[in-house]
């Protein structure tokens, strides 16, 4: 990284805190999801007592409210979607094309609050290289490739879920399927999504506790991430759920599939209001 490190902290290869020395005295702390989220910075400059934070510039900050925003929003809606199909297909017509074109619609704000969640951490201010206590602006960028950043993972896990689950989803209009098809072209990435939200979570809780277990009720990124977690657990109990059994030609267990999903996605959009209070 270039700066005087006196402690790293994370897991495996990845670092999710830093604390340095100042080249004039003093200290600094960089954390990962705090930089990402918030544009901030923790500074004690030599011989003070209490720590101040060092906020990005005006650009920065702005690029992160909005794409939080954004992103926040998307699941908020995604969630409530998602939620109605699952009500639809328990309590409505269970059509199946009707409760499709509900989830279909969801699924198109997840892809939209998974993209704009990487976005946010490929723009988010990165600390200097020169051991100062600040945090630089980049140019903005569509894309990048950082797969030594917990962040970056963890939001390109949940994208590339979001992306599985509209297979999954797209293929769930197509009629007269019989089993194989049903649980090769359905089931199978409805899983496959379900997992990287899984991992998602599990590197997102690798980042907010520093690789170490931790429950932190006082912290709303920490809320952010267990409810995320939680409703991707039952997102997984919902897809094992509803596996096509060769014998019968019946889910496993239909009710568990909806209320699995209709419970999860709830969740997601808890975390999504939630995450509107996580900004600069």
């Amino acid at each position: 990284m270039g700066q005087p490190e006196e402690r790293a902290e994370g897991a495996g290869p990845f670092t999710t805190r830093l604390t340095w020395h100042l080249p004039g005295g003093g200290t600094a702390v960089w954390e990962s999801r705090l930089a990402r989220r918030r544009g901030v910075l923790a500074v004690r400059p030599l011989g003070a007592a209490a720590t101040r934070h060092t906020r990005a510039d005006a650009v920065a900050i702005t690029r992160l409210r909005r794409l939080n925003a954004i992103a926040a929003l998307a699941f908020v809606i995604g969630g409530a979607l998602f939620a109605a199909g699952a009500a639809d297909a328990q309590f409505g017509s269970g059509d199946a094309t009707e409760c499709a074109s509900i989830y279909f619609a969801g699924g198109l704000f997840f892809n939209t609050g998974g993209y704009v969640s990487l976005l946010q951490v490929i723009n988010a201010p990165r600390h200097t290289a020169d051991g100062e206590g600040r945090l630089v602006t980049r140019r903005w960028r569509w894309w990048s490739y950082e797969p030594m950043r917990v962040d970056w993972l963890s939001t390109f896990a949940l994208f590339t879920g979001t992306l599985v689950f509209a297979v999954n989803l797209l293929d769930s209009f197509l009629q007269g399927l019989n089993i194989q098809q049903i649980n090769r072209l359905i089931w199978t990435p409805d899983v496959i999504g379900c997992a990287l939200f899984l991992v998602s979570g599990h590197l997102a809780f690798v980042e907010i506790c520093h690789g170490r277990p931790c429950a932190r009720p006082h912290n709303p990124g920490w809320w952010i991430v267990a409810v995320n977690q939680l409703g991707s657990v039952l997102f997984m109990v919902s897809a094992l759920a509803a596996f096509t059994r060769p014998a019968t030609g019946n889910p496993v267990n239909a009710d568990i599939a909806n209320w699995g999903t209709l419970t999860g996605a709830l969740c997601f959009s808890l975390a999504g209001l939630l995450q509107l209070g996580e900004h600069p």
